[in-house]
């Protein structure tokens, strides 16, 4: 099939979380012509996502704390964040957060921050704590966008980058049941992570991961792709809203026999306590008893999972971030803290992505990214209220790059059509359902060897048996491209768990349930020969030796 360029910009921006937003003003700013194209609608993405209640930002207190947040990333990442990304992103972030405020964007601050609700998730102290307000961002972004003169076209899909030598120049998209092409001086890609390859998942359905994917053919690395937030969330009512885990500590947490699925703990109500610290799984601490807790009743009854009920003590002294949570809940969801919920564990946020430098190059030129798409700046944990400054600061990184990128060297002139093979998988729908019954059953909260390879056979299998036929239908080919690719992120993603023989931060291996020291290395996925292929990032001490 041979496609025409329809449109031409310098910087196009794919996704409009709050990471693709700040990359698309960013890039307009510097006078550069910018499109903003979101498979779903703008606002969308895993920063808008109505199953919970806001967006908490973190960021240091001042300048003095700046290095006490940098060396908490460090550690609770495990040695897998790297170092020079994450000094980058905390000098970051109190600039991010004073340019949003002159936007005019809205934060909320805590009535009393010294509450110790408002410690992050992982942290060891208090930061900086601002809640980013969702109408505001909206009002304030629509208005910045339409001023620099950003081109939004949502419900617009990525299928593949087109490159012009070793750059990337532009994209094949499908937009309203049409395929076209785009020609772009930049790219920035902020397609979020990759929560769609999963079937029980607390994300909206356009965080697909096909974004990763497209990167790696495009000659792009992964790192860290084994680290994913997994996190309680609700199965009813309102299923796929996220649970507050401050409120564990008041919790009573029932099996679907009627029993207290922490009752054989004589420390019960240490480790409520401490799992009331942070909202994803950690293999790091105790509290991982009440998660294995949990995925043990959720496999007994998957549609019941665990019953939540809250005792007096809540009741008698709310603190003020438990009670805007339940504000929220009833304000949306029109649920107390009398109603009991069953909840069990989702998979919500990525940690790893596409590997790009302190100003978001992902080494293949005219390829930039940002957002929950990429890795480097967090490691196996990653502390609460650091994911929006990600997007924040590296979506404004991001945008500048790609904007002189694109003035420094524009783009040749397109030498005819593009060149696009249309090809349809008849049964994705099904196979779809099958790889994400994969992820969820061999990639979440408890994983081993044995489930490893088995759920890699699986995804070999549903890849192979893929039977491609011709046709015309765009939505049935750009479903067919998005397929492909999560089948082969997928696979990379289990590859990379099964390689990591060990536990560390939100990996957990209950064949290997202690941390490696030898193994605190990075995962990084290559393209060779075509396949993606995943392998351990040689230490410095390799390094030095190979260099002598």
């Amino acid at each position: 099939m041979r496609l025409e360029y329809t449109k031409h910009c310098d910087v196009l921006v794919a996704g409009s979380g709050v990471a693709g937003i700040m990359a698309a003003l960013a890039a307009a700013r510097a006078g550069r012509s910018v499109i903003l194209a979101s498979s779903g609608p703008v606002f969308s993405g895993s920063s808008f996502y109505p199953g919970t209640w806001g967006l908490g930002l973190i960021g240091p207190e001042n300048e003095a704390d700046q290095e006490d947040l940098v060396q908490s990333i460090l550690e609770v990442g495990c040695g897998m964040a790297d170092e020079t990304m994450v000094r980058a992103f905390v000098a970051g972030i109190g600039p991010a957060i004073e340019s949003v405020k002159a936007m005019g964007v809205q934060l909320k601050a805590a009535a009393d921050q010294n509450q110790k609700d408002f410690i992050p998730c992982f942290d060891r102290k208090h930061r900086s704590w601002n809640g980013l307000l969702f109408d505001s961002m909206r009002q304030v972004f629509s208005r910045k966008m339409e001023e620099s003169g950003v081109e939004q076209l949502p419900g617009c899909e990525l299928l593949q980058l087109i490159k012009t030598g070793e750059r990337v120049s532009g994209a094949v998209i499908c937009q309203k049941g049409e395929l076209t092409a785009v020609q772009c001086g930049a790219l920035v890609l902020a397609t979020g992570g990759y929560g769609g390859l999963f079937r029980d998942r607390l994300t909206t359905d356009d965080v697909a991961g096909t974004g990763q994917w497209l990167a790696l053919e495009a000659g792009a690395e992964l790192v860290n792709l084994e680290f994913m937030q997994m996190m309680p969330g609700y199965l009813s009512p309102c299923r796929k809203t996220i649970f507050n885990e401050k409120t564990f500590r008041y919790t009573r947490l029932t099996g679907p026999d009627g029993r207290d699925i922490l009752e054989n703990e004589p420390d019960r109500q240490a480790l409520l306590e401490c799992r009331s610290t942070h909202g994803p799984f950690t293999s790091r601490l105790v509290s991982k008893r009440v998660d294995l807790a949990m995925v043990k009743a959720a496999q007994a009854a998957p549609e019941q999972g665990v019953t939540v009920t809250y005792g007096p003590e809540i009741r008698q002294n709310t603190p003020e971030f438990v009670r805007t949570y339940f504000d929220w809940l009833w304000e949306k969801k029109h649920l107390t803290m009398d109603d009991p919920v069953q909840i069990a564990p989702f998979a919500h946020a990525a940690n790893g992505g596409v590997r790009i430098d302190a100003g978001g190059f992902t080494g293949v030129p005219g390829l930039f990214a940002c957002g929950e798409v990429t890795g480097g700046m967090h490691g196996a944990d990653r502390i609460g209220g650091l994911s929006t400054a990600n997007g924040l600061v590296f979506g404004r990184k991001a945008g500048e790059s790609a904007a002189a990128f694109a003035a420094a060297q524009p783009v040749p002139e397109a030498a005819g059509p593009v060149e696009f093979e249309a090809r349809i998988i008849p049964d994705q729908a099904e196979r779809r359902r099958r790889m994400q019954d994969v992820m969820s059953e061999c990639g979440m909260v408890v994983r081993s060897g044995e489930a490893l390879a088995r759920g890699i056979e699986c995804l070999d299998q549903l890849t192979e048996g893929c039977e491609f036929t011709g046709g015309s239908d765009a939505a049935q080919i750009a479903a067919s491209r998005r397929l492909w690719a999560q089948l082969h992120l997928a696979r990379a993603i289990l590859s990379a768990q099964q390689m990591r023989t060990e536990s560390r931060g939100s990996h957990y291996r209950a064949d290997y349930p202690d941390r490696d020291p030898a193994l605190e290395k990075r995962i990084l996925v290559r393209m060779q020969n075509g396949a993606a292929q995943a392998a351990f990032e040689q230490n410095l001490a390799e390094k030095r030796s190979e260099v002598q």
